[in-house]
């Protein structure tokens, strides 16, 4: 017996594996599915979905795929980018269904040509995708950028989505890379969780998962999760699927916020220390938080950098003698506390332009399928 019979699920609530029929839309997840099917459907060319690590890119890559009929597009899915040139090149050809491959370049480029332009004729939208493209090298990244060279007078022959953590917007802002950032029709980016999203995060999984049972997280429970987790939804299912387990053996059937912290601790995430929660990265010390990057000490914030020691805040600091800088002295001399730094939490790449702005000033019927129902509730796509 395992916690799904325990609890009586039918599927796993909070699986690691990216299933979308597990995708829990927020409103920034809604508007990057439906920015990729906009520049894959209208033939954009060159699209970029970034994300922190875990926040769904690749689920949302999923339900992509899984959504558009294949009798209207072909994909050629990356999920492994440390490939050579030859070889990026040869798994393309592969995915979409060529298996006498040739052995030169040219010879490959003119096959791969082809094949898009039958697709084109056959009503399909040619695609590629490459997961997890913060990692591409340059050459390579310069390869997939001279494959959006194939193209018609009217059309791009294939369309191509980088999804990739926020560092491939660092590898797109060098100076190298400005040929592909020129051809970047759509980008989008997807955010942490908030708290009130974590709990309907946590309420989606658990009704797909089938339960006649109540949630059983308790409302410190869901509160520590969205803490300890950040928001990220793969932490989320991390923390949830161990507490249940934990729950299980211990044979109880709710989750309050000390078994989250309880579990936090034993996966080795930051937990919660004295009812505060993480401050980038490092825990508030004795209840009371950093200040300017420093911690306070006996109930003393930080003054100039230093921190105040029973109660006695720092001198001025002296000018500077010889050329040589001057070394503070505090008004009392104690023992110096060690101090902890705090990390720079990274700042939050802003988020694109409205989606309105790609739309045509003339309406247009969809020209491949439609994708407005995936939106509506599952009572009204049956009637």
């Amino acid at each position: 017996m395992s916690y799904l019979q325990y609890f009586a699920l039918k599927k796993s609530p909070f699986s690691l594996t990216p299933d979308p029929g597990f995708l829990f839309l927020t409103e920034k997840h809604r508007e990057a599915l439906a920015g990729l099917l906009f520049a894959v459907t209208h033939r954009k060319g060159f699209m970029v979905l970034t994300g922190e690590a875990g926040t769904g890119k690749t689920t949302l890559v999923q339900k992509l795929l899984l959504s558009t009929p294949m009798t209207r597009a072909q994909f050629s899915v990356i999920v492994n980018p440390a490939l050579s040139r030859a070889e990026l090149l040869e798994t393309i050809l592969m995915d979409f269904g060529e298996r006498e491959i040739p052995a030169s370049k040219p010879l490959r480029l003119v096959l791969l040509k082809n094949l898009l332009l039958r697709a084109q004729r056959e009503g399909k939208t040619s695609v590629l995708v490459v997961d997890e493209a913060h990692l591409l090298q340059g050459e390579l990244l310069e390869e997939v950028r001279l494959l959006s060279n194939l193209e018609t007078t009217e059309h791009k022959l294939l369309q191509i989505v980088l999804a990739g953590q926020d560092e491939l917007n660092s590898v797109l802002n060098s100076t190298a890379m400005r040929p592909v950032r020129q051809r970047i029709a759509v980008k989008m980016h997807i955010d942490p969780l908030t708290d009130a999203e974590v709990r309907r995060y946590l309420q989606t999984r658990w009704a797909r998962a089938d339960s006649p049972r109540p949630l059983p997280f308790s409302e410190e429970a869901m509160r520590a999760i969205g803490q300890i987790s950040g928001g990220i939804p793969r932490l989320v299912n991390v923390i949830c699927d161990a507490a249940l387990v934990n729950a299980y053996g211990t044979g109880v059937t709710s989750v309050d916020g000390t078994q989250i912290e309880e579990v936090a601790r034993d996966l080795g995430l930051g937990a919660i220390t004295n009812g505060h929660s993480p401050m980038n990265g490092h825990a508030p010390v004795n209840g009371h938080a950093a200040v300017n990057g420093h911690v306070a000490v006996n109930g003393h914030a930080a003054v100039n950098g230093h921190a105040a020691v029973n109660g006695h805040a720092p001198a001025t600091v002296p000018a500077p003698v010889n050329g040589h800088p001057a070394v503070p002295r505090l008004a009392v001399e104690p023992a110096v506390p060690e101090f902890l730094p705090i990390e720079r939490k990274q700042e939050v790449i802003a988020i694109p332009a409205a989606l309105e702005r790609y739309i045509p000033s003339k309406p247009e019927s969809p020209r491949f399928w439609k994708i407005g129902t995936w939106f509506k509730p599952a009572q009204q796509r049956n009637q």
